[in-house]
């Protein structure tokens, strides 16, 4: 298939990347009859307002969609959804993955490499979706600014990895990169 096959679409909270996201994603995998889209989830409904987040964007989705849900072998999951038939695939969030492993103080340069292996190894359109958090102000912890740093590696990495990068600002995309 000619052209990019892999997306990131990066911008602040309430910004409106994961409606870009899904319509990209949707549009990409209707190149092949009949699509099959997949969604991996990285978040968990931790409380009742995530639970009602995640029920809202299950709605959004539809019955088309396939939902993976996995909150740290994220490599794992592309290749299943790969397996699985995906014609198109969309990872919702980065910034939730990568919150997850130092909650779970996995080996963060570990998951960075294996993730930028799995990008590499993908065959059909994938589009991940992150927040830029490097944006505002310096958080006051320091757990909040590890937090930061993490999330602006794995930004970097996966920016640098994909074939096109897409900010998001106010529900409008900006193509940065491709």
């Amino acid at each position: 298939m000619p052209g990019p096959m892999t997306y990131l679409i990066t911008g602040g909270a309430r910004s409106g990347k994961s409606r870009h996201a899904q319509k990209l994603t949707e549009h990409l995998g209707n190149r092949q009859s009949p699509p099959a889209y997949f969604y991996i989830a990285t978040g968990w409904a931790g409380d009742k307002e995530m639970q009602s987040r995640i029920e809202r964007h299950q709605q959004e989705r539809g019955s088309l969609w396939t939902t993976i849900e996995e909150q740290l072998d994220l490599p794992r999951a592309l290749k299943e959804a790969h397996s699985r038939g995906a014609t198109a695939i969309l990872v919702d969030c980065l910034t939730l993955w990568t919150s997850n492993l130092m909650y779970h103080k996995h080996s963060l340069p570990q998951a960075r490499e294996a993730l930028k292996q799995a990008i590499e190894a993908i065959t059909v359109p994938t589009v991940f979706v992150t927040n830029e958090v490097g944006l505002g102000i310096v958080p006051e912890s320091k757990l909040g600014r590890e937090f930061r740093d993490e999330a602006g590696w794995i930004n970097q990495l996966v920016g640098d990895t994909v074939d096109r990068v897409t900010l998001v600002v106010c529900g409008q995309p900006l193509q940065i990169k491709g």
